[in-house]
């Protein structure tokens, strides 16, 4: 009888599967994690289907080396890798290799020993032993370090008393990844229109099935407190949850306010966690002893053993989309994955990305509005800075009035905080003789001035060099020049306006690590700050109860890259930011500085008419044929030499399959034209809504010249960046 064959789906970036002799007395079934050889390594892999024999072949396979000891891949996770490869031409061995991010380190973790007490008391009594004696004389067990904390002691006298027989050791349990929240913790105490959406999401879980929930909110509308009422009526239900937020490294306070509410933290899943916990937590959450799993994209993708909900919080983020390796946007992957596993799916967020509010004005999503604040707060006040008639005096970048609204906010013993998305100290380094600039040697792009560091850097590569003492084209020494505003310059002057106060500057750039992150935002949380200077870090779903002004250095900033999403972008940002002020007490202000105050996003942001922005943005969407009224997929075409880039490209171009209800625009050279050494081109491809785009760039790859040399080609459906 021939040896049974499977096929084995291995984590590498190749689209088939291989197939492998089973061992005899080796059961397996698909969706079982097992170790096979591939070429001179060994790999973790997963049983993807039966194997067809064919006569001569089973001679020549590779036996399965055995089968690991964690639970299966469900069929829906495989259907879901299935799927996410094949909509975005990804190889499946790309996309499994996300399912499989548990590392090296499966297995059992780090054997726990207790102390307990077992005997009497010991013939030598100290005042050490005597303080021992009384802490384990209510009959727990401890581990050995926190028992000598407790009772002031070191190590050494629980060893002694352990050798005399007076306390013994116990193997404990392994610590668990997360404890179980108690979905009846701390109720939370509504108002009527919070009640009516929370009733709304328990009985979307309870009825269980696909659907998908637009919960949209005013910021500080206490939609994180709505959205929990699902999760705890899924917990009840003894159902998993997924709760994906697109920066959690960054969310200290919202795994606090989840402890408050549940009484315990949830499991964590993004790339800080630690390789020995994340494979313990891959583990947990496959064999169901996980409940709530709070992470970020690659969230998505673990093995959960019986997912009920997810809830996609802050869903219009641009961090959401990937933009290496598999090219997907985890809030559209996870209503993907919503439909298959018949869960419901929550996206939440104060200002919903276009391609949302078309869908739930539409009747796809269900709608459910929070307009106004939690606890009578009222929004804020929203007025521009018209910055062709009232700007700063040259040189500086904090406008009169902005100026002076901040230092009657200081009086009040208020905070303020100034929004500038720029990192750094300036954007641009010129020399004032000749007007060299200094630009990055392996992109398009100039070099950034980080005073902080004493470095000039590439935020597309990450090249840094220090300043240099002369210029290298005319050699004049120190003739170097900062143009524009950065956070730390704008620190630097905030600093000479306001001596007194205390500033903070918040800057992804200055992020020593993510626990010192975390304590930072606390203290302005604490009001241990006056000032806070800030990039986007600051627009993620921070909570600061003492801050009630905040002012847009630069308003316009993202409204001029070309991008056909850059209105929605700088509106959703803005509007977060501003959203910051007035949470808690005190009336919110806000100040736009702008050279645009007649822009639409800025009459929207001033007026507080939110849906007069998603009118004409819609209407502008529809008129063009971009999303969500029509597709996209961007081919991106990069080489180490210019002239094969871009002749790839146009041989590309001419053998595009025709079709009446496709466009393919381009090849262009791309806005950052060179990036780490290659120059990019790309092409795009413009269809109707429904059309199978990825079908069609699939078969136009198929009959393209395979690229050779330094040449690559980067497929991105549904693109979010036009870089």
């Amino acid at each position: 009888m021939p040896p049974r064959i499977v096929d084995v789906l291995v984590p590498v970036a190749l689209d088939q599967a291989y197939s492998y002799r089973v061992p005899d007395g080796l059961g397996l079934e698909p969706g079982d994690v097992v170790s096979v050889p591939l070429g001179a390594r060994e790999y973790t892999g997963v049983v993807w289907g039966e194997g067809n024999p064919r006569p001569g072949l089973h001679n020549r396979l590779k036996d399965v080396d055995g089968k690991l000891d964690v639970p299966p891949l469900k069929s829906e996770l495989r259907g879901f890798v299935d799927w996410l490869s094949n909509y975005t031409l990804t190889s499946r061995g790309t996309v499994l290799r996300m399912t499989l991010r548990m590392g090296e380190h499966l297995g059992p973790g780090r054997e726990r020993v207790g102390v307990r007490k077992a005997g009497p008391a010991p013939a030598r009594m100290t005042a050490a032993r005597a303080r021992v004696m009384r802490l384990f004389g209510d009959g727990l067990v401890r581990l050995k370090g926190e028992a000598a904390h407790d009772a002031g002691v070191s190590p050494g006298v629980i060893d002694g008393l352990i050798d005399e027989g007076t306390l013994e050791t116990v193997v404990l349990p392994p610590e668990p990844v997360a404890k179980p929240p108690d979905p009846d913790f701390r109720k939370p105490d509504f108002s009527l229109g919070q009640l009516a959406a929370a009733d709304a999401l328990r009985t979307t879980v309870a009825q269980g099935g696909f659907t998908t929930t637009l919960l949209d909110g005013v910021t500080g509308s206490g939609k994180t407190e709505v959205y929990f009422e699902a999760v705890a009526e899924a917990i009840r239900r003894k159902r998993q949850s997924l709760i994906l937020m697109p920066e959690i490294a960054l969310t200290g306070q919202f795994l606090d306010r989840f402890a408050q509410r549940f009484g315990t933290r949830p499991a964590e899943w993004h790339s800080q966690v630690s390789p020995r916990k994340r494979a313990r937590t891959w583990s947990a959450v496959a064999a169901n002893e996980v409940q709530v799993v709070v992470g970020a994209r690659s969230a998505l993708f673990l093995p959960y053993a019986d997912l009920g909900l997810i809830v996609v919080d802050e869903e219009h983020d641009q961090a959401y989309k990937q933009e290496d390796g598999a090219h997907y946007h985890a809030r559209d992957m996870a209503v993907v994955r919503g439909t298959m596993a018949k869960i419901p799916v929550v996206l939440a967020s104060a200002t919903p990305s276009v391609e949302s509010v078309v869908n739930a004005r539409r009747g796809r999503y269900r709608h459910l509005h929070l307009p106004e604040r939690f606890g009578g707060q009222y929004l804020p006040s929203v007025e521009a800075i018209d910055l062709r008639r009232e700007g700063p005096m040259r040189g500086r970048f904090i406008a009169p009035r902005l100026a002076e609204a901040v230092k009657v906010a200081l009086e009040r013993k208020e905070q303020a905080l100034l929004f500038l998305n720029r990192r750094g100290f300036a954007p641009l380094t010129l020399c004032r003789s000749c007007g060299h600039r200094l630009q990055c040697p392996n992109c398009d792009s100039w070099l950034v001035d980080h005073r902080f560091k004493r470095r000039l850097v590439c935020h597309l590569c990450g090249f840094s060099t220090p300043p240099p003492q002369e210029c290298p084209k005319c050699h004049a020494a120190e003739s170097f020049v900062a143009v524009g505003p950065g956070v730390e310059r704008l620190e630097q002057e905030a600093a000479e306006l306001f001596p007194d106060s205390r500033i903070l500057v918040l800057s992804s750039d200055l992020v020593e690590s993510v626990e010192r992150l975390r304590a930072e935002l606390d203290d302005v949380a604490q009001g241990r700050f006056d000032i806070v200077i800030g990039t986007q870090l600051v627009a993620k779903g921070h909570h600061f109860p003492k801050l009630n002004l905040v002012g847009i250095v630069d308003a316009d900033l993202g409204l001029g890259n070309g991008d056909p999403r850059a209105s929605e972008r700088t509106f959703q940002l803005l509007h977060q930011v501003v959203g910051r002020a007035g949470r808690s007490e005190g009336f919110g202000q806000g100040f736009l500085q702008t050279h645009q105050p007649d822009h639409p996003v800025m009459k929207a942001l001033i007026s507080g008419n939110r849906e007069a922005f998603y009118d004409s943005e819609i209407e502008l969407r529809e008129r063009t044929h971009y999303p969500p009224f029509g597709r996209l997929a961007a081919l991106v075409v990069s080489a180490g030499e210019r002239h094969a880039a871009e002749s790839y490209g146009r041989g590309l171009a001419r053998i595009a399959p025709h079709d009446e209800q496709v466009r393919v625009l381009g090849p262009a050279e791309a806005p950052i034209a060179v990036m780490r050494g290659r120059h990019r081109f790309r092409l795009l491809v413009k269809s109707p809504r429904n059309y199978d785009l990825s079908a069609y760039v699939r078969d136009w790859l198929a009959a393209a010249p395979k690229a050779k040399g330094t040449l690559q080609v980067e497929v991105d459906i549904d693109p979010q960046s036009f870089f």
